[in-house]
């Protein structure tokens, strides 16, 4: 197995605030990859540390086997991104903007800037200049910007903010069409659980910093209808976390601050209520 992420108990804290937390990613080559949650879980700090846009303050990560802060210029020689949205000269058309850029890495052929700008439909706009494209359009300028080193990892932060219906399915077309023709690794990232479902291998859910769990759509999906949410006293999570262990609980997981998680099965709840409490534990 080709791993073209992996990240390993990533942390980041900005002073006292903890954004990200013990996040641990594996994304295997060639398949497509989606990150949930809903706005400030956590999404964006995380691919920013995976991009080595920012540092983090715990953890370690390789792009294809790179290792992010030690071999930089290896690591991301293969990803293309789009994160927190792309800054393009507003007076420069949307061609001379991606042949701008293009410069940057030695210089894109024409017929490549043209290929992108067809691949997210902008190919009909591209001598238009970039102030008078709509939000949408301009997402879908920063994707075709993405696109344009043919990158091994194309990297998607909420690719699809911005876009009415159509252009939606058309970055989902996309996105299946470059793992397909390409073979293509794609992380992206959405709060959206119906856009993920329709073209994601697999995916991580992730809320208040950390992840909560990880696997295909139908494995999560079927254990969200057998799983149980309960409020503890604060700073007693780990100890609610091994009483409800003790009580035959499984898949146990700390959310955040006083809450815990798990897969009920044929558990007795009234007896684990009873367990928090005569361990001290305020449910």
């Amino acid at each position: 197995m080709t791993l073209a992420v992996d990240a390993e108990r990533l942390e980041k804290r900005f002073s006292s605030f903890v954004a990200v937390e013990d996040v641990s990613l594996r994304v295997e080559a060639g398949e497509i990859f989606g990150f949930i949650g809903p706005n400030g879980a956590g999404k964006t700090t995380t691919l920013r540390m995976l991009l080595g846009l920012v540092a983090p303050t715990r953890g370690s990560v390789s792009l294809f086997g790179h290792d992010v802060a030690r071999d930089f210029k290896a690591a991301i020689a293969n990803v293309g991104a789009l994160v927190e949205g792309a800054a393009f000269h507003p007076f420069l058309s949307g061609r001379d903007n991606l042949r701008a850029f293009g410069c940057l890495t030695g210089g894109a052929p024409r017929a490549r800037v043209d290929e992108v700008l067809d691949a997210v439909g902008l190919l009909a706009r591209a001598d238009d200049r970039v102030k008078g494209y709509s939000q949408g359009m301009r997402q879908r300028l920063g994707i075709a910007l993405a696109l344009l080193e043919a990158p091994r990892l194309l990297v998607l932060d909420e690719p699809t903010n911005g876009l009415d219906p159509q252009g939606t399915r058309e970055v989902r077309d996309l996105v299946r069409r470059v793992r397909s023709e390409r073979g293509t690794t794609v992380l992206l990232s959405s709060h959206l659980l119906a856009e993920m479902e329709q073209i994601c291998d697999r995916v991580a859910v992730i809320a208040g910093g950390r992840i909560l769990r990880e696997g295909t759509l139908e494995e999560i999906v079927g254990r969200d209808a057998e799983r149980v949410e309960i409020g503890v006293a604060d700073g007693r999570e780990e100890d609610a976390a091994r009483v409800a262990r003790a009580r035959s609980a499984t898949d146990v997981s700390v959310l955040r601050r006083g809450r815990i998680e798990f897969a009920r099965g044929a558990l007795d709840l009234a007896a684990l209520n009873r367990a928090l409490l005569d361990a001290g534990i305020d449910v």
